[in-house]
Parts: C-alpha cells; structure tokens; sequence
C-alpha cells in the first residue's frame, strides 16, 4: 500500500501528534496489514462504517475512490450501497450514492478511439480485405487536393491483408502512427512495432501489412503518395497462426 501523507499534508503544523497517528498507525500499521484483510474488504467495511455514521462528506468521497483502487466494481459498490441502505438509512445512502457516482463516473463515458483526428466511419468498402473491424475517417477530398490522407483505425487484433501499392513510378504510401499500439511488416522481414509518433514509409511494389497490436487499438494517418499508374492489389489474410506468434 502507497505510504499515506495527508495527515502531515493537512494537519501537520496544527495537529502533529494526530497527523502522526493517522499516517504511520492507521494506514501505516492497520491498513497494511494485507496479510491479515485484504485492502478491497477493508475499504468496503471502512465505506459501510462512514455511511453508517451520517457522513456523506469528502471523507466519505475519498474512502470511495480509495475502493475503486482497490478493486471495487461500479456494479459492486451499488450493491454495497443498496446492501447499506436498509440498515444506515436511506438518506444517508441517497448521499453516498451522489459520491460514488462522481467517483465511478469515468467509467460511464464510452471510450474514444480514432486518437485527434476521429474514428471516422466503418470501413465497409475494404471490409472484405480486414480481419476484424476496421474505421475510416477522409480527411481531404480526393477530387480537390493533390494528397489523398485519411485517418485508419484499428480495433483490437484487426488487421489488413497483405497487400501491395503498385506504380510505375512514385507511389507508395507513408503511415504517420498517431494513437495506440500496431504493427507493420513487409513481406521476408521482421515485424515492426508501432506507436505515435512513428512513421513508416512503404515503398511501392511491395509485399506488407499492418494493424493493431492483440490488446490495443490502433490509428494511423495514411499518404497516398503520387505516382503514376496507381493501384493495390489486395492478397492473402494474415493467418492468425502468423499473428498469434507476435
């Protein structure tokens, strides 16, 4: 368990001998003893026992989070509340409930993927060529601007076939890695790791794939470098035997 310094923080100057007590015995020795309780039961009972006494303050608030790191689910600490309820009275819980949900608020907002540019779309015209779902976010207008850039997002073990960008001259194409964890190949040689800020220029006429990483998403901006007889030939899937070995 972290070393607790608040009592010091907040009352060392006016109270020494009770910021002394609060950091070095009750958090120092008891809640310590994880041998003994194990810190997430600890800090149910420590909720139970605040709830019970009327207390629906920052105290209260602080124990709450303290919960949440130690491992006490959105879904758990409303039972523990409801559990409560019925024996510290409802009030009180009615203002435990108001804490607890400002503490486990984060938890409600659903996660953003996409990094600064967006998720986009899903990318159902190249569906077929992606093991797993895949988004697409244009970011300039093909008809109108010399660079094609859009903003490729990778769920979780999503990943492309193995493709080629074709030209007779230029061509090719540059990733800019901008949120997550991915990867990148090139036919016969090693796998490549991708994280923002790198960069990886493909050249054209030549064997590759990317995607995300197993336990991350992944987006990259995507350049379609000028050429001259441009197009992708799209090939075999990544097997997962191949992926599964990085």
């Amino acid at each position: 368990m972290p070393k607790q310094t608040a009592g010091r923080d907040q009352l060392g100057n006016f109270a020494p001998k009770f910021a002394e007590l609060n950091d070095d015995v009750l958090f120092g020795e008891v809640w310590s003893r994880e041998d003994k309780l194990p810190l997430k039961i600890r800090s149910i009972i420590t909720v139970t026992s605040i709830v019970s006494k009327g207390i629906v303050d920052t105290a209260l608030k602080y124990h709450i989070m303290s919960a949440k790191q130690n491992g006490v689910t959105k879904t758990e600490m409303a039972e523990i509340l409801t559990h409560v309820a019925f024996y510290a009275g409802w009030p009180n819980a009615w203002g435990a409930f108001r804490l607890a949900k400002e503490v486990y608020a984060e938890e409600d907002k659903p996660e953003e993927h996409g990094g600064f540019f967006g998720l986009g779309k899903p990318n159902d015209s190249y569906a077929k060529y992606f093991i797993g779902n895949s988004y697409l976010n244009v970011l300039t207008d093909p008809k109108k601007d010399p660079l094609f850039i859009c903003n490729v997002t990778f769920e979780p073990k999503c990943r492309n076939n193995w493709h080629i960008h074709k030209s007779t001259s230029g061509g090719g194409q540059i990733l800019i890695c901008v949120d997550g964890e991915g990867w990148y190949q090139e036919f016969g040689k090693p796998v490549q790791s991708l994280k923002p800020g790198v960069i990886v220029s493909i050249p054209p006429n030549v064997k590759h794939w990317h995607g995300a990483k197993k336990d991350s998403w992944f987006s990259h901006l995507a350049f379609e470098v000028p050429g001259e007889n441009l197009s992708n030939e799209w090939l075999e899937p990544v097997t997962d035997e191949e992926y599964n070995k990085l």
